[in-house]
């Protein structure tokens, strides 16, 4: 704790972004996970093992290369590691296999790097503009004149920039933490859990085009204004709702799906 505290510190400060609010969530997911299995994890052999100290080495040493180089990623994976090692060392790896879920969900309270962070956030808005562009477009029946420039669509009475807030990936991230956590409390068969995870990336793509869907009719057929302020944040609030709902509902297409080939609603065939 005196090792990592200004790590931790920072960590929760940056949690306060709303790229990243959904970090608090995360540890405390962790630790229902562990709690709803403590009877079997109580029950499991503790065989203790040195191989936990090379982990605790291989984190410390990530620890020092991480401020040396002042790079809060690599600090943080360490962290991690470092829990890893003290439940090998402790407890011994089949113990660590046991709670290797709840210890691999923590890696989504980690903030992606600045670097990665951007490479993601471009492509997301051209792609997100590209889609608003098409469905806004004649022959489309909501025929609104458009011009595609990048993340820009030009209409015709102003501009729509599709900026980085605006790219889906505040939406994709959080939507992605709470498909897991969601298929984890809702469903026994691991692979719907895959999957479930898997359609919160196009679904939060799709929930972030019909946004800027909205406020380009918003813009074209009332008021320029009002695609900005208050009215703005509230829609994207919205439409994250009616992406969860996206996600219950594909949910549940799964399980009549599942059913309709004769399986019965429990079974696991993992």
């Amino acid at each position: 704790m005196w090792l990592y505290l200004p790590i931790l510190v920072r960590l929760v400060q940056q949690w306060m972004d709303p790229y990243f609010s959904h970090g608090f969530f995360v540890p405390f997911f962790s630790a229902y996970v562990l709690w709803i299995e403590r009877d079997r994890l109580a029950h499991l052999s503790q065989q203790p093992c040195w191989s936990g100290l090379l982990l605790l080495a291989a984190a410390l040493c990530l620890l020092i290369v991480g401020n040396m180089g002042v790079e809060l990623f690599t600090a943080r994976v360490s962290l991690l590691l470092v829990v890893a090692g003290l439940v090998v060392l402790f407890l011994g790896w089949n113990f660590f296999r046991a709670v290797l879920f709840p210890w691999v969900f923590l890696f989504l309270m980690i903030p992606i790097p600045t670097i990665i962070f951007n490479q993601i956030t471009f492509p997301l808005q051209l792609l997100a503009s590209k889609i608003a562009a098409i469905a806004l477009a004649p022959p489309s029946w909501l025929n609104v004149p458009v011009l595609l420039q990048g993340n820009v669509i030009e209409l015709a009475h102003t501009r729509l920039e599709v900026a980085e807030a605006c790219s889906g990936i505040r939406s994709l991230m959080s939507l992605f933490t709470l498909a897991i956590i969601y298929g984890y409390l809702s469903e026994r068969r691991l692979w719907v859990r895959w999957l479930l995870a898997l359609l919160s990336v196009p679904i939060a793509v799709l929930a972030n085009s019909i946004r800027i869907i909205g406020t380009g009719l918003l813009v074209q057929y009332w008021d320029a204004d009002k695609a900005e302020g208050d009215l703005h944040g509230l829609w994207g609030v919205v439409i994250f709702i009616v992406s969860l709902l996206m996600l219950y509902a594909l949910h549940a297409v799964i399980g009549r799906l599942w059913r309709a080939q004769g399986h019965p609603p429990g079974d696991d065939h993992r």
